[in-house]
Formats: structure tokens, sequence, C-alpha cells
């Protein structure tokens, strides 16, 4: 199957999909989720639920493949803002014939195979597939960051205090969800009626098989939460072709990053609880006092390798007896990475999160906290195991713990405990051939990195309260920005990705939204090259109805109906069944629309500052972006072939137009 997806027509989408974190919020129309249960805690847990964890996971509802019909008309609808008349109807005859013929077939197995695999998606084995047979390194191309907000009691930001208090929350986030005391991730639309105690008592006494249906007729929407065992002591390990994603639950132990150095020591003792957070800390203290030089062959920029040369170089790691070493660093707990710079801005630590130096990470591991010297902490994690919203449900609970019941404290003392022989550096045998191996693979990371320029904004004249005032979808004006921006700088309108969560769905992966439509366009034109040829009232409705659309796309997308995935799937069926490809997907109206330019996805929450991702295509941006009540904030990459400083301030003057406008003034 590796060979399936070596195409290189298979990389700008497969990168697409690399931040997709949870939209789910907005196409539900819901700003809050709340996790908190009445039950009591103690040291070793999180909460206490109710509800089991895993109580909806069977019920959950299967993700629908839409109708040929409607991905056909869908798919035509996005490519309308992106191709001339000619152009169109070429792609359109295209995807007719594509929807009478080979199209129909290869729907109609699409749909038999779905009906013989009733435990998971249609998606989700094709997804697994496109992720690990992706050769590229996960740095850039698939690895997002997400930053923690500073704790709003500054002394605790001490690097050393965090790192323990995030440490021991990370060990009783995992024990909570492991003993099934996790509260399940449920979206609330009537929080009244369904996040209460009476109807978590209720509902916990109604089957699994049966308990979805009960949250639905609450207006409450259960998530699936099938990736979540991945969070812990997995790791993606490379070979040739493919990689593989690895668990072992057992282990016990963390992993800690320092000037390249590694080192481990438990934080969960032999009866399953939490290490004393003085001796953990204790243990911290001794790494970050620890005075061995930065190695001179730092393995760890290895994960940052084409992921067939890792796996070559992986292979001879082993043959030169490093398996038990390597062993240690795949079942680890987390990776923890503590870094000795401080950070002077949000675009150093952007850089930092994203990429660091190459050699304090191990990109491999499902997630790294990493925490600078001055106490900035964020998550890197790994993509291809799952989407964000486990890691996003993590984040959230981390911060809230680690603010709220910190366990150790600015002036706490360590552990009088013995960490010279508690905490072990692990050492590698190393041959030339593996010292060169590392020494390319720092070059070739250097690089990559030093192309990518990053750079942020903040719009502080209005936001979510202003847009919902005005009856506007605060994504869909954010998304209207970035086509107004680009049309501004280059002129034209491209190809653009939104990432929505299909989490709803049992084994749900994401679905494409396509913010760039004839609505956006329209009104971009309008506002950037006709400013003075429209009326207030006209250039308003025209914002209504982006929005409406927008909002259209979004509800769709979320409940499995675009038109990304079910293509892909098509498509990949065909790839496995060694099928001459249609004509549709060599079209290059199909390749140019899977060129996302503009790779966009939206965050907020309490616990994130920032988050941010590098451009999927060498000619595109990467825009991570948030829109908060009274401001707008965006995070953007890009690589040389394109100015982001341009690009912001062009979006900039574009959020002022629509601000204008909507307070009923005529554009300058």
């Amino acid at each position: 199957m590796a060979s399936l997806l070596s195409m290189q027509s298979f990389t700008s989408l497969r990168k697409s999909g690399s931040v997709t974190l949870i939209h789910l919020t907005s196409a539900l129309g819901i700003d809050k989720r709340n996790y908190s249960s009445k039950k009591g805690s103690s040291t070793e847990y999180l909460h206490q639920s109710v509800v089991p964890s895993m109580h909806y996971q069977k019920s959950l509802p299967r993700l629908p493949i839409p109708k040929l019909e409607d991905t056909v008309k869908r798919y035509l609808a996005a490519q309308r803002p992106l191709l001339d008349v000619d152009q169109f109807r070429t792609t359109e005859k295209l995807a007719k014939d594509f929807q009478n013929g080979v199209g129909k077939q290869l729907h109609e197995e699409l749909v038999a195979q779905d009906k013989k695999n009733m435990h998971t998606s249609y998606i989700s084995g094709p997804w697994f597939d496109m992720y690990l047979s992706a050769r590229e390194s996960v740095v850039l191309n698939f690895n997002p960051f997400m930053s923690f907000n500073p704790d709003p009691k500054t002394e605790y930001n001490d690097q050393l205090v965090r790192a323990t208090n995030m440490v021991c929350s990370a060990v009783r986030f995992m024990k909570t969800l492991r003993a099934g005391l996790l509260e399940p991730e449920v979206f609330h639309l009537n929080p009244a009626k369904s996040d209460t105690d009476g109807f978590k008592r209720f509902i916990r006494w109604v089957p699994s098989s049966l308990s979805w249906y009960g949250a639905y007729m609450v207006n409450a929407y259960p998530l699936d939460m099938s990736q979540y065992f991945r969070l812990f002591n997995s790791t993606r390990i490379p070979k040739s072709g493919r990689d593989e994603l690895f668990t072992d639950e057992k282990a016990r132990h963390l992993l800690v990053m320092r000037k390249g150095n590694m080192y481990v020591f438990d934080i969960v003792d032999r009866d399953g609880n939490l290490v004393k957070p003085a001796e953990i800390q204790s243990h911290l203290n001794y790494i970050l006092s620890d005075l061995t030089p930065a190695p001179a062959f730092p393995l760890g920029v290895l994960t940052s390798e084409n992921r067939d040369v890792w796996a070559g170089l992986r292979e001879k790691l082993t043959a030169a007896g490093n398996v038990e070493d390597l062993r240690i660093v795949d079942s680890a707990l987390f990776c923890l990475s503590l870094d000795d710079e401080s950070m002077r801005d949000h675009i150093q630590i952007s850089h930092n999160m994203l990429h660091g130096d190459g050699c304090n990470r191990w990109y491999d591991k499902s997630f790294s906290i990493i925490l600078t010297k001055d106490g900035q902490a964020a998550i890197n994690f790994e993509h291809s195991w799952g989407d964000g919203v486990a890691v996003l449900r993590f984040q959230n609970e981390i911060f809230k713990d680690t603010t709220e019941q910190p366990l150790v404290h600015p002036g706490s003392a360590a552990a009088a405990v013995d960490s010279a022989s508690a905490v072990r550096r692990l050492q590698f045998n190393l041959d030339r051939e593996l010292e060169n191996g590392i020494k390319k693979a720092k070059e070739n990371f250097d690089s990559a990195v030093s192309k990518l320029t990053i750079d942020a904004m903040e719009f502080k004249k209005g936001g979510k309260e202003k847009l919902k005032k005005s009856k506007l979808s605060p994504d869909a004006i954010a998304q209207l920005a970035f086509q107004m921006g680009f049309l501004r700088q280059y002129g034209q309108t491209v190809a653009t990705y939104e990432s929505c969560s299909t989490a709803a769905f049992k084994h749900g992966r994401t679905e494409t939204i396509r913010p760039a439509t004839i609505h956006t366009e329209r009104c971009s034109r309008a506002f950037v090259c006709q400013p003075g040829q429209h009326s207030v009232e006209q250039l308003q409705a025209m914002l209504s109805e982006c929005s409406k659309y927008h909002g259209q796309l979004t509800k769709e997308a979320a409940m499995g109906q675009g038109f990304d995935r079910h293509l892909f799937a098509l498509r990949y069926l065909a790839y496995s069944k060694n099928q001459a490809l249609h004509s549709l997907y060599t079209d290059p109206a199909y390749v140019a629309i899977n060129h996302n330019i503009l790779s966009t996805s939206t965050l907020t929450s309490p616990a994130v500052n920032l988050g941010g991702f590098a451009p999927v295509v060498p000619d595109g941006f990467g825009v991570g972006y948030g829109v908060h009540d009274d401001w707008i904030g965006c995070n953007v990459s890009s690589y040389p072939a394109r100015n982001v400083h341009e690009f912001l301030q062009c979006v900039y003057k574009s959020l002022e137009d629509i601000f204008t406008v909507l307070e009923g003034k005529p554009l300058g």
C-alpha cells in the first residue's frame, strides 16, 4: 500500500490535513465546553466523572459517505471562483463524466466496503495510511504547535516549578483517562439540560450501545475519543515505505531532553501512582543543573529527517546495539524538552515551539511539552495518530490543573532523594556512518528552517462581539479577510483550506471547509478593486451573504458532508485496485485546488496563547488565527516565495475596511 501514496500530487492534500484543530465549536454554534465534574478528586485524578470516559463510544453515529452527486456539486462550487469560464467548462465536463461512469462504480464499492466495516469510518484507514506513508520530514510538513498562556501567577512560570507541575498534571490526566474517570468529550448545545448532575446520573445507566441517543435527545453531541489512547507512551517509528505507530502502556518513565542530551526517570511508581511531586522536582532540578556538554552528535535531529533516510539510520542504530535505549525513548509517557533560551517575543516562541534547533526534540513522540528558560510552554505533536482533539483537551486540562491546583510552589523544597541514581542519561553507540547521518540531518534541518518566516498580527478594533451584533459569523469574516488580503497583495483568488473536525462521528477525522467561494470573490473584488462603486448597504449585504454561505459550508463539513474526503477515498480505492485514475484527478484544476496556498486553522481556548504551523506548499501561507471577543489574532508562516509581512498588512487593512462598513461608514 505504501507505493499508492508516493505520488507527488498527494503531497499537498496530505499536508493540508496537518493542522486539524477542532472546528466543531463554530459548526455547532458553541463557544465553551465544560469538563469539570462535581465529584471531588484526589491527587491521583484530575476529577472523577460520573459518566465513564468511553461510555458513548459504542453508540456514536457512523461517518456518512456523501451522495456522489452532492460531492460533485460541492466540488464544482468550490472550483468556480478559481477558474475562468473555459477552464470551468472542462472541469465540469470531467466531473460529470466521473459521476456517471467510473466514479459511480467506485462510490458503490466504497459504500459496500463501508457496510462491511461497521466498527470504523470509511476515511480512518486511508487517512492513517496517508500520514504514515508520507516520506517528508514531520518537521514543518506535519507537526504543529500550540503554546500555553503563561500562568496568571507569574512566580509559577519559573522553568523548574512549571515543568514539575505540568509533568504531575500530565500523569493525573493519564491516570484519569485510563481509569475511565475522565469526563467524556461532549458538546452541549443546551448545557442547562445536558451538563447537569441529574442528567449524568441518568445517562450512566443507559447502556453504552444506546447512550449517544440519550445525549442527542437533550441536544448534546458526544465526540469520538478513539484517538486518546495514543496520547501517552506512543511514538511514530520510521520504517521504509510506511511508518508504524507504537504504544506501550506499561512503561512508567518520562523522557527529558536538555542541550540535546536525553534523560529518563520514572514518574509513575510500581503501584501505578504518581511519584511524589517533590521527587519529580528534584530529578528535573538535577537535569537542569547537569554540566554534561551538548553532544557532538545529537540523536534527536534524526527525527527531523526524511522518513526513509531516518528508517535506514534507525536500522543501523539497532545493529550498533541501541535496541534497548531506543525502546526506552519510544515507550516513554511523553517527551519534556527543557530549553536553555529565554524568549524575546511571539515570533521567537513560534519558531522555537514549531521547530527549535532540531537537537533538543524527539519529533516522533505523540506529543512533547517544551519549556523555555523563562517558563514559556507549548505542545508540539506528531500528527499521524490524531487530529488535535485529544491534544487540545489535554492542553486545556493541564493548564486548568497547573494553574488552579499546582502540586509544587515557588520556594518548595525539592525532596532529599538521590536523583543521581534515579535519573539515567541515555548514551548511544554511534559509528562513523551514524555520525555522518546525524551531521547531514542537522544540515538539512538548518537549511529547511532557515527558509521559514513567521509574523503575527493583532487587530484590536473589533472581534467576536461586534460581529455577532451584526449577525455575522466571526469565522466567516476572518476567512473573508484572508481572501481580501490575498487579492489585495497578489490580485487573485487561490485554493484555500480550512480544517474542520468530524469527531461527532465514530472514528471521524477531518473534513475540509473551502472558504474561497463565489461570494467571497465578489465581496473581495467590491472592497479591494471597486470600493467607490458600491453603497455601504450593498457592501453590508455582501458581507452577510459571505457569512451565511460560510456557515452552511462549516455545518456541512462538520456533518461529514464536504467533498474532499469523499473524492480522496474514491481515489484511494482506485489506487488500491491498481485502476487507472479517471481524468478528473489529473485535471490541472483538481491538482490546483489541492495545492492549498492558503492553509488555515482556527483555535481559541483559555489555555492557548497561540498556535502555528508551516505552509503546506512552497508558495503558500500557514495561517493560524483566533477570533476573540474584541480582537482578532493571526500567526502566519511563509517561505521565500511569499511575503508574509505584506500579507498581514493586507489582512489588517481588509479587517479595517470590513469594520468600517459595519459601522455604516463608506470606504475612504
